[in-house]
């Protein structure tokens, strides 16, 4: 952990020079501690300066995913309070949940290099190559009804294209209900789940997944997602660098989670403009059907309403379908 903690000080003054008796006095470590954690540091390829008299500077380092990283930038936030980084895991939200189930405190954010068991939306698979995307899950325990969480999913892919917008200086779109596609492909998807107590079924914990393709390349993605995903670096033509993204999508989800479920009318102005949907001819997808219908609006309770070739006019709530457009992915 000492060596998490010296790089959160050398990260929070990166190109600045910190005295080995600072950092030491800071972390209540002996300076031989520090100077351990600083070659250990090295040894894992982050370039670090040091000068008689002068200390320790950080100058750069590789794109790891990691406590020392994050934890600096995150101090003040809810969400990120906690941060459990992983190699490997089957899914940060199945990790979340079993952390849930053990009693960890809402806050706490699980982030993995790889996932080997991704999940989507209706049982879907999220394709998780390693050191390529950033996956993360953030576990809360909202004081609500179930209920009153259905349209959250809708609130964190704003938050997300905040994020994104953030780090990037670009912002996605929302194809309804909750994947963040940029230039008409995927980007992001989003998965929340809830854990309800079995005899009252009140809400014990809702954890909310996120799974960003930043640093893809084509040959990432296997041959039946390729045409209709993309990557950050894909559009903006250079590598992201994932730990900046972390941070930013963090505060955004810190940011909105402050604001819910009491600031719902700007959410919901918000999640309007940035939904590409609307105003198009859509398919809805169902595991038995397939049928044309025009994308409305998006109601007060972010649901999609359409109109059906027959006349009617029809509601859609998040889960029950999946909407494609025309002729392609949007």
């Amino acid at each position: 952990m000492s060596r998490e903690s010296v790089l959160s000080l050398l990260r929070a003054r990166q190109g600045e020079y910190l005295s080995g008796e600072a950092m030491s006095r800071t972390l209540g470590i002996s300076r031989a501690g520090v100077w351990k954690a600083i070659e250990a540091l090295r040894q894992e390829g982050y370039q670090i300066a040091s000068a008689p008299n002068r200390g320790y500077c950080l100058e750069s380092g590789p794109d790891r995913l990691r406590a020392g990283e994050l934890s600096g930038p995150l101090e003040n936030c809810l969400i990120g309070s906690r941060l459990l980084c992983l190699d490997v895991i089957d899914s940060t939200n199945t990790e979340c949940k079993r952390q849930a189930m053990a009693g960890a405190p809402e806050g706490l954010v699980a982030i993995a290099e790889e996932q080997t068991g991704g999940r989507g939306r209706l049982g879907r698979t999220f394709q998780s190559p390693r050191g390529s995307g950033l996956y993360l899950s953030a576990l809360l325990r909202p004081q609500l009804e179930p209920e009153e969480t259905v349209d959250f999913t809708a609130w964190v892919a704003v938050a997300v294209c905040d994020g994104i917008q953030a780090a990037c200086g670009i912002r996605p779109q929302i194809k309804w209900t909750n994947d963040i596609v940029l230039d008409g492909k995927k980007l992001v998807g989003i998965l929340t789940e809830l854990g309800l107590e079995s005899e009252s079924n009140a809400l014990e914990y809702l954890v909310t997944g996120i799974g960003i393709n930043v640093n893809h390349q084509p040959g990432d993605f296997s041959p039946e997602v390729e045409a209709m995903a993309t990557s950050l670096a894909q559009y903006l033509g250079h590598p992201v660098r994932r730990t900046e993204l972390a941070v930013q999508i963090i505060r955004a989800l810190d940011r909105m989670y402050h604001d819910f479920p009491q600031n719902k009318t700007l959410y919901l102005e918000r999640y309007r403009a940035d939904c590409l949907t609307t105003g198009k001819y859509v398919q809805l997808i169902t595991p038995t059907s397939r049928q044309e219908a025009y994308a409305v609006e998006i109601d007060d309770q972010f649901r999609l309403v359409v109109d059906l070739p027959d006349g009617t006019r029809k509601t859609l709530s998040a889960g029950e379908v999946s909407v494609r457009g025309m002729y392609g992915y949007v």
